[in-house]
């Protein structure tokens, strides 16, 4: 071959496509539930957007965005991930400005540079939720809920959630005082990663995936949570608890991304090895003037739907790889071929999905064609039974057939 697709990417054939729309179809329908509306933002937007807006110690700002110069000389980057995007959007159009809380989903591509493994590829997919202008802890809880229905209505089994709370600027320059203390004396045993973030957000040393067990005894930042931030955390689960939704308090999870504050979380389940993170997010109550806008509070998450599929293939749960015909269409004489594709089209026109044959082939291997096709029926229709306005309608799953007036295939096929 001449050309292949670039290191961490995916073609999506038909028979996997199929996959992805009915997870597709599952996010918009329960969004709509939550009345969550969809949102879609620019595939690309300027370098400082994500510098800003995703953090500048972060790994994906400093390590794994696509970056370029457009013609203009401005510095455009790849969205690494769906948030800073839509707080964009939020802002410059002003939708702070509506009288209720603004709730927006969002589906689509993200782009990073990884070393592609199992679920994790350098063009990604995410499905994601916002929601802004709300600091009732409520809503953060309700943003939980739906990951996990989510999961739940696609049938994925054992998926868990984590939550813990980042506290406020100020607690967590507290906290970080306190981490530094036990992190300093061990600072030249630990990797090369965590010695730079002790230095640029020490917090991050915890998200390592090298040096887990040395962290034993850290300070829990939950110790460093003032009055306000206790509380607000106690609400969240204690609103988690009222729904009957089963947690856990992970006071190590401080996510990857620099804009959180108060409630952190993260869905886990088993089947893609030693990842087994598949989505997650968190309040961001100062991102929202961070990129321009007013004071706006906001709160929500993104689930990686390439790590989601691998998951549902490991547990073994029916996703439909295609549907199925309704009818195929079958022609046996020159007159008859006309009538079919006059036929085909008008069935398809009633909503029908209808096929025939375009290779010139015999009955049986038209009969074959259909039956790859999984139609449900197929309509046969020869030169004698056009002139007296008839087909023949076989049900393919039972060998029932029955001859049925032209004029009324459609309701035959109802």
């Amino acid at each position: 071959m001449a050309f292949q697709k670039p290191t961490g990417t995916q073609d999506f054939l038909p028979g996997t496509v199929e996959k992805w729309q009915y997870v597709e179809e599952k996010a918009r329908e329960l969004c709509r539930r939550f009345n969550y509306r969809e949102i879609r933002t620019p595939l690309f937007e300027q370098t400082e957007l994500f510098q800003r807006g995703v953090g500048e110690t972060t790994d994906v700002v400093q390590k794994e965005m696509y970056t370029f110069e457009d013609k203009g000389g401005r510095s455009m980057t790849l969205r690494p991930e769906g948030t800073a995007g839509v707080v964009r959007a939020y802002a410059e159009n002003k939708l702070y400005g509506l009288p209720d809380v603004t709730k927006l989903y969002y589906m689509g591509p993200m782009f990073r540079y990884e070393r592609p493994q199992a679920g994790r590829y350098r063009q990604f997919h995410q499905f994601g939720v916002e929601a802004f202008g709300s600091v009732d802890p409520a809503i953060d809880v309700e943003v939980i809920a739906l990951g996990l229905e989510f999961f739940k209505e696609l049938g994925l089994k054992d998926v868990t959630v984590e939550i813990n709370s980042v506290g406020t600027s100020e607690t967590r320059a507290a906290y970080n005082e306190a981490l530094l203390g036990f992190l300093r004396p061990m600072k030249e045993t630990l990797c090369k990663d965590c010695q730079q973030r002790m230095g640029r957000n020490p917090m991050r040393v915890l998200d390592c995936k090298v040096d887990q067990d040395k962290f034993v005894g850290a300070p829990s930042i939950l110790d460093s949570l003032d009055e306000d931030s206790r509380t607000y955390f106690q609400h969240v689960q204690d609103y988690l608890t009222a729904m009957d939704i089963d947690y856990t308090v992970n006071e190590r999870l401080v996510r990857g991304l620099d804009y959180y504050t108060h409630t952190a979380f993260e869905y886990k389940a088993q089947g893609i090895g030693a990842i087994d993170t598949i989505g997650g997010g968190g309040r961001y109550n100062k991102l929202v003037s961070e990129v321009g806008g007013p004071e706006q509070p906001g709160i929500g998450f993104g689930i990686g739907l390439e790590r989601l599929q691998l998951i549902l293939e490991s547990q073994g749960v029916d996703v439909p790889a295609s549907k199925p015909l309704d009818v195929y269409l079958i022609a046996l004489g020159e007159a008859a071929e006309k009538e079919t594709v006059k036929q085909l089209f008008k069935l398809r026109t009633l909503g029908f999905a209808a096929e025939r044959d375009y290779l010139g082939r015999k009955m049986k291997a038209q009969m074959k064609s259909a039956d790859r096709l999984e139609a449900r029926y197929t309509a046969i229709l020869g030169d004698d039974e056009l002139a007296n306005g008839e087909i023949a309608l076989k049900h393919m799953a039972t060998g029932e057939q029955q001859t049925v007036k032209l004029v009324e295939l459609a309701n035959h096929l109802k």
